[in-house]
């Protein structure tokens, strides 16, 4: 129920159709405060309504933006499927992987080999990703997709993000996440995100608090049908909204801040796998200390460029797939170089979709030796949670059933915010555009709910930010207009 500027039932017993009575002045305001839902509805229909107007644009944006998103998958693999897929070769086995690395460098010597996706299913492409690649963003790198049995490059396309999105996907995943603004840009999708839940939360109360009576749609025209076409959606699909508002706030730029940090500080952090090792060491010796980052190294059968200019030796890529494929570690999997002479290889299993595969392996490269090991199984309880929220919001969980809910959700979304804006012009009933909800609502909220719902609203404002500052702004711009009205004799209550 996000964007439901105005599930607005104020006259429960009225026929909808008609113009609601008009607000009563506050000489006409009847003493005593209300209790138990009355005194608190229509506090949260004004919130409901202001909340929905404004952040709706930004919702309907989020909304269409994440319908493309989850048809993006799909797209993908028909716009780029030269590179991605290859007739499998009859009676051929697949190359050693340094030979398929060693033609993807004679193609495109430039940049450094960051990393090496194996094929990961027959008739699939091995991809080669460099860094450093003039031309293409830092951020990003050049996936040259190779063809297992033969060596022929297939070509090459920038790749962006864990999950190997191509240009089309990242077009698309960027437009979603910042408007292809950067930074700033990001504000407005964690604007959504912060301020979705509180939208859809607010309609299921308004909804459920309703008469029975009251939530039919068969029979009912006008303005009555749109609140229950509304509610009628916006319940059924507020579970998902929940969600996705709740994993949408786990890697925006402020509340995604916050909850790393309070993952830290609770020991719920993602963990890596020990990617360093000590020169001459047995196997199994390495050092403490997280893998923090590759992008430098051979990796293709060559001994590894420790970064000093000396070299030492590298058993290959071959035999450290090996390695890995002894520890468990089966398709599809990343090998990453190591990126001095301290560092060791680091396999690591990438698949996204269900049953997740995360596992990786530290592999020293003098020697093969796996001097480390990190299971999915041992992830904290709230690693895990955020790796399978953040890819079923991505739509990589469940694959294509999960790119179908989500593009479910998202034209739910964007029905909800038309049916909204609807009832706003049609509560005008003809005579104005969308009459505003009665100031004065909180005035009728006991004190005893007042007060613990302003600390839990500030303590929400400081870890959601954009929940909280535009939350003061408008109380702040309320009672200050509220003020000027009851000097001017026209303050105005619910």
């Amino acid at each position: 129920m996000p964007a439901e500027p105005t599930v607005l039932a104020e006259g429960d017993g009225q026929q909808p159709a008609e113009p609601q009575d008009p607000p009563r002045t506050a000489q006409a305001r009847p003493a005593g405060k209300r209790s138990g839902w009355a005194s608190l509805r229509p506090l949260v229909l004004r919130l409901h309504f202001y909340a929905g107007l404004l952040i709706a644009p930004f919702l309907l944006v989020a909304a269409a933006t994440g319908l493309l998103y989850a048809c993006s998958y799909q797209a993908e693999k028909i716009v780029y499927a030269d590179e991605l897929r290859v007739p499998v070769a009859a009676g051929k086995s697949e190359l050693p992987l340094s030979r398929q690395v060693a033609a993807a460098r004679e193609a495109h010597p430039e940049g450094e080999v960051s990393a090496v996706r194996p094929a990961p299913e027959s008739g699939a492409t091995t991809r080669v990703l460099l860094s450093g690649v003039p031309g293409v963003d830092p951020e990003r790198t050049l996936a040259v997709f190779v063809n297992p049995y033969t060596g022929e490059v297939r070509g090459a396309l920038e790749q962006y993000g864990a999950t190997g999105a191509l240009p089309l996907r990242t077009w698309i995943d960027e437009l979603h996440r910042d408007l292809h603004l950067g930074e700033p840009g990001r504000l407005y999708s964690e604007l959504a995100a912060s301020w979705l839940w509180v939208i859809a939360g607010g309609g299921l109360v308004l909804w459920f608090g309703r008469r029975r009576s009251q939530r039919k749609l068969r029979g009912t025209t006008g303005r009555r049908r749109t609140l229950s076409l509304h509610g009628s959606v916006g319940v059924w699909a507020a579970l998902g909204l929940f969600f996705l508002s709740a994993t949408g706030l786990t890697w925006s730029a402020y509340a995604g801040q916050s909850i790393s940090d309070l993952r830290d500080a609770i020991g719920q952090s993602t963990p890596t796998v020990t990617a360093s090792v000590t020169p001459g060491a047995e196997p199994g010796e390495g050092s403490a200390g997280e893998h923090s980052g590759h992008g430098a190294g051979g990796g293709s059968g060559a001994p590894a460029d420790t970064g000093s200019g000396k070299r030492g030796a590298d058993v290959g890529l071959d035999a450290v797939l090996k390695s890995a494929r002894g520890e468990g570690l089966s398709d599809p999997v990343e090998i990453i170089p190591p990126v001095d002479a301290s560092s060791a290889y680091v396999v690591k299993q990438v698949q996204r979709s269900w049953p997740e595969k995360q596992d990786s392996v530290a592999v020293n490269p003098a020697n093969g030796e796996v001097t480390d090991v990190l299971r999915f199984d041992d992830y904290p309880v709230l690693a895990k949670l955020t790796r399978w929220g953040i890819d079923a919001h991505s739509g990589s969980l469940f694959g294509v059933v999960n790119q179908i809910a989500l593009a479910a959700l998202a034209l739910c979304l964007i029905l909800l915010i038309v049916w909204g804006y609807r009832m706003w012009w049609q509560r005008g009933s003809g005579s104005s555009f969308g009459r505003p909800m009665a100031r004065g609502a909180w005035q009728d909220v006991p004190a005893y709910v007042l007060v613990p719902l302003m600390a839990a609203i500030a303590v929400l404002g400081y870890f959601l930010p954009l929940l909280g500052i535009p939350l003061a702004a408008f109380l702040a711009v309320d009672i200050v207009l509220g003020e000027i009205a009851y000097r001017r004799g026209r303050r105005t209550y619910s």
